[in-house]
């Protein structure tokens, strides 16, 4: 496929890895439409999610509806980053499946950085607090005790990107 064919693009990385800073700057390219996960989170289920089940149960609420928003958009040539942590073998997996049923690219972009620089920039966010979730050492520890970094057994089209710089 040609460079100006319609991309999906996936992230993966831990909290505070650099997902939504990464997505942002990718969504800056032509003909390119950022879809983030926390936005349409905080904004549809407001006040809602404070526990890790609410944002499961919400964040498969928002999936089910997404996939076929997001293929319809690839459908019509304008490449999507989705900025939804792609953490598991079964969320990458739908994501895949959004861009093999519109025929288009995937690229996954795998943020690699180390647990305690994630930590250190969860803190400073936090601080800030200029995000939409706040989450603590220990939730970081939960989540991150799901995460599954991608193997090449899953067909993806993987870029790494690591950093040891705190943002």
């Amino acid at each position: 496929m040609s460079n100006n064919m319609p991309t999906l693009h996936l992230i993966c990385g831990k909290i505070a890895a650099g997902k939504s800073t990464l997505a942002n700057k990718l969504a800056s390219e032509p003909s390119t439409l950022l879809i983030s996960e926390d936005d349409w989170l905080s904004r549809l289920y407001p006040d809602e999610i404070s526990t890790i089940d609410d944002y499961m149960r919400c964040s498969k609420r928002l999936r089910q509806v997404m996939g076929s928003h997001v293929g319809s958009l690839l459908g019509e040539g304008v490449s999507v980053v989705m900025d939804f942590p792609a953490n598991t073998v079964s969320i990458r997996e739908w994501m895949k499946g959004i861009s093999d049923e519109a025929g288009v690219r995937h690229e996954l972009h795998f943020i690699d950085v180390p647990n305690e620089l994630c930590k250190a920039r969860l803190k400073k966010r936090n601080e800030a607090g200029n995000h939409e979730f706040s989450a603590s050492e220990d939730d970081f520890d939960l989540i991150t005790s799901y995460f599954m970094p991608p193997t090449p057994n899953e067909g993806l089209n993987v870029s790494m990107h690591t950093t040891n710089r705190i943002k």
